[in-house]
């Protein structure tokens, strides 16, 4: 039993949902996201609350209950608070600012790195260290995170490079004489 796909999603004030077959749109004050299930499961609206049911008892409908339900819950979050994910910047010299809807940073390339930021997203440089990436969409929030920090990921002896806010980099010690 999928101790996920039990739990009912709750719809918070300002949201609505609407279920059609296996289609499940939600429209909050955010926007307006939706999610086709596979055929494995039944959705249902009851009231406040969208249920999420298995179609049989195979490992297949098993595990599409629970990250079906876990797919809706982020359709309502997204819509209703939204996603946001914070990275900072560290290292002398290194330093990103927002130009329209590019993102430039500086990462000690011979060159300035220019970031296109796509539709869907928004990107803040709050301050020339601190980078926040925000969306309806989890997922293509944590896609442009990525993105980013690919760029210049944090290496282990100076911790020089882009992290995630909440990210430890494990360091190491330098050569010894």
């Amino acid at each position: 039993m999928s101790r996920i796909g039990k739990k009912p999603v709750a719809l918070p004030k300002g949201v609505s949902a609407t279920v059609s077959g296996q289609r499940v749109e939600v429209k909050g004050p955010k926007g307006t996201r939706s999610f086709t299930a596979t055929d494995d499961v039944t959705i249902k609206l009851d009231g406040q609350e969208i249920t999420i049911t298995p179609r049989g008892t195979s490992k297949r409908a098993r595990q599409q209950w629970g990250m079906s339900r876990s797919m809706v819950a982020n359709l309502v979050t997204g819509v209703s608070e939204g996603f946001k994910t914070e990275l900072e910047i560290n290292g002398v010299g290194y330093r990103a600012a927002m130009q329209g809807n590019v993102l430039k940073l500086s990462l000690g390339y011979s060159h300035e790195v220019n970031f296109e930021v796509p539709a869907g997203v928004t990107v803040s440089a709050p301050k020339q260290t601190e980078i926040v990436v925000e969306g309806i969409d989890q997922q293509l929030v944590g896609q442009v995170a990525a993105n980013i920090r690919e760029w210049r990921a944090p290496e282990p002896y100076k911790g020089k490079g882009i992290k995630y806010k909440d990210e430890f980099i494990f360091r190491k010690e330098g050569k010894k004489k």
